[in-house]
């Protein structure tokens, strides 16, 4: 029963606890870098944040806004779509 108990207590403690952004990794480009990259090709970057292993943000061209993922060790762009 004291297992039980145990158990579900640190369940509890975990699910409470808010969600932490991950944080770049060693040998990352910086999110400076991302930005710029994308400015240059029309893009402005308007949110950026390390997740999942990759920079992941929005981003305008215009009046569309764009979702995007970069892979943060060469720079390549993953993902770029239109958010709809």
């Amino acid at each position: 029963m004291r297992k039980i108990v145990l158990a579900a207590f640190a369940l509890a403690t975990l699910s409470a606890a808010p969600a932490l952004a991950d944080e770049p990794g060693r040998g990352w480009i910086s999110a400076a870098r991302v930005t710029g990259m994308l400015a240059k090709r029309g893009y402005k970057v308007t949110k950026i944040e390390a997740d999942d292993g990759h920079w992941e943000g929005e981003a305008m061209r215009g009046p569309r806004k764009y979702e995007f993922h970069v892979d943060p060790h060469n720079g390549a762009v993953t993902k770029l779509e239109r958010d709809r």
